[in-house]
């Protein structure tokens, strides 16, 4: 078997030339093809207000998105809320971080930023432990953020203000491809809404959580990133079709628990625990 066309579903590259996954077609002779099968757009101030959740209230906004940035601060124009300069900013990544200065000048003594991986970025999150933070969400999202923040006691409050939309698949065969390349539950999530899943490719998928949704709609799924070995979507692909054009068998990639972010978490609130402890003042006795 080899691989002819991909479908990735992404916006198509400005430059297509700049994009990773042209390489890769050059190296494998392989047809790419794109198409985003999600739209993320902001809440609208209603639906905001109906969470009943001052932004004032808070001195450190979360952000791992740049859809969240923008609806943030359109949120704030329309309700002509003033985000006052002490405010502080804690982003997943560089990307998201740079982002802001669409909206505010760029300071790092407010603004930081993780590396992308869920423990740098609580870790990121705990050195600014007694803010009150405001965690910008997507909808759907993850649990795993929220989750841990309510572990390790830290004040914060969710707000929504972004939700995922599924975007009109009438014009795709997915039949006319060896592989997709799917980035997320939601697009998962649309695809099966439209398709059977039984007459599908085989199928790439980027994250756990994409995984995760993946397997439970009953898609075999045939190529995953991150790993160690394959960083990136790219690099996973290229694998898989390295793999297939050797004449390897590939089994279906298989959704194993990861003990370390659990482990993590349990360390951070032993930590923690340690800290508020060590700061309680003691009673002297009379």
């Amino acid at each position: 078997m080899k691989v002819n066309s991909v479908l990735v579903s992404q916006p198509r590259p400005a430059v297509v030339e700049k994009s990773p996954f042209y390489e890769l077609s050059r190296n494998h002779r392989v047809e790419i093809d794109y198409k985003p099968f999600i739209r993320v757009v902001g809440v609208s101030l209603k639906e905001f207000r109906s969470q009943r959740v001052d932004i004032l209230t808070h001195t450190a906004v979360i952000f791992s998105s740049r859809t969240t940035i923008d609806s943030f601060f359109h949120i704030c124009e329309e309700a002509r809320i003033t985000v006052p300069e002490t405010m502080k900013y804690i982003c997943q990544t560089e990307a998201v971080a740079l982002y802001l200065q669409k909206y505010i000048v760029y300071r790092k003594r407010k603004i930081s930023f993780a590396d992308g991986t869920f423990t740098n970025f609580m870790e990121l999150i705990i050195k600014h432990k007694d803010e009150t933070f405001l965690l910008a969400l997507s909808e759907p999202h993850k649990p795993e953020l929220p989750d841990a923040l309510t572990k390790l006691h830290l004040r914060f409050d969710p707000v929504i203000l972004a939700r995922t939309v599924a975007a009109d698949l009438s014009d795709v065969d997915p039949k006319r491809y060896d592989l997709l390349a799917l980035y997320s539950p939601s697009d998962v999530k649309t695809l099966v809404e439209k398709f059977d899943p039984a007459e599908l490719p085989a199928v790439a998928v980027f994250g756990e959580g994409t995984l995760r949704a993946a397997i439970e709609a009953g898609i075999a799924v045939k190529a995953m990133a991150p790993t160690p070995a394959a960083p990136s979507m790219v690099k996973a692909v290229d694998l898989y079709i390295g793999r297939l054009e050797a004449g390897e068998e590939i089994p279906d990639v298989e959704l194993q628990a990861d003990p370390r972010k659990e482990e993590f978490i349990r360390t951070q609130q032993h930590k923690l625990a340690k800290k508020s402890r060590a700061r309680r003042p003691s009673v002297s006795k009379k």
